[in-house]
């Protein structure tokens, strides 16, 4: 009975939408990038590290992934997040820094491959599924941020032209820029391999806002308009109704004068 019962049309989409957070996965993010850009320190970057476990365990949760993977995935997690943590605390200016960097790009990315594949694996497109994508592109802009901060200690604390110096404000800055196509130029990689992680971020990023919000964003809108339409008028029913269908084709079939 179960089996049947959740195989439903119905109660599948309804399961879908069950234990959705990407609401508040958004307010994560936005509150993790807000707080990198107005404050900074080894505390506050470890900080970080921990609300980018909390965007990651949540898009675990709502991957639709199997429930063994989920808890391997959690611990995997778990464990490389805290070690992190721990290597920015103790070498935030070094080798170890970069690794904790590398590790928190690649649980971001993670993250978005997560967040995407919930959206596109929606029944419907619903408000919770554009929170989902503007979700995702951030996630995808940290990331970023994250790999431009490891090469940045992996090259002897050099990343920007001109010798500029470069910490979690404007690497995230930068990255946003560069998602974005902005182009400031106040900020610009010095080295090749700078340049071409950015030019491939600058391309990601139109490719996403091109696909997969503008399709989400006008299919929103279609099934908003779909939903407000009224519905055609029915005939009236029963012997009443009957009466003045006849009345209308008898009326109709008289020759006119």
């Amino acid at each position: 009975m179960t089996t049947r019962l959740e195989s439903h049309p119905a109660l599948a989409g309804l399961r879908l939408g069950s234990g959705n957070r990407s609401g508040l996965l958004l307010l994560i993010l936005v509150f993790t990038y807000l707080l990198s850009a107005f404050t900074s320190g080894v505390v506050i970057s470890a900080f970080q590290v921990l609300l980018f476990l909390a965007v990651v365990l949540i898009a675990l949760r709502n991957g639709q992934l199997p429930p063994k993977r989920v808890r391997i995935g959690t611990i995997a997690v778990l464990a490389g997040s805290a070690l992190a943590a721990v290597l920015l605390l103790v070498d935030i200016n070094g080798p170890g820094a970069g690794v904790a960097n590398v590790w928190t790009g690649l649980i971001l990315l993670l993250a978005a491959v997560l967040i995407v594949r919930r959206v596109l694996a929606r029944p419907e497109i619903t408000l919770q599924s554009i929170y989902g994508a503007i979700s995702a592109y951030l996630v995808i802009g940290l990331m970023f941020a994250a790999f431009y901060a490891a090469m940045f200690r992996f090259g002897g604390n050099t990343f920007f032209a001109d010798h500029q110096p470069g910490d979690t404000r404007t690497f995230q800055y930068f990255s946003f820029v560069t998602l974005t196509t902005t182009g400031y130029g106040d900020f610009v990689a010095a080295a090749s391999g700078g340049r071409t992680v950015a030019v491939l971020e600058a391309i990601t990023g139109q490719v996403f806002l091109a696909t997969l919000v503008a399709r989400l964003v006008a299919g929103f809108r279609g099934a908003a308009g779909r939903g407000s339409g009224r519905a055609p008028a029915q005939a009236p029913r029963g012997p009443a109704g009957a009466r003045r269908a006849r009345t209308r084709r008898a009326s109709s079939s008289r020759p006119r004068r």
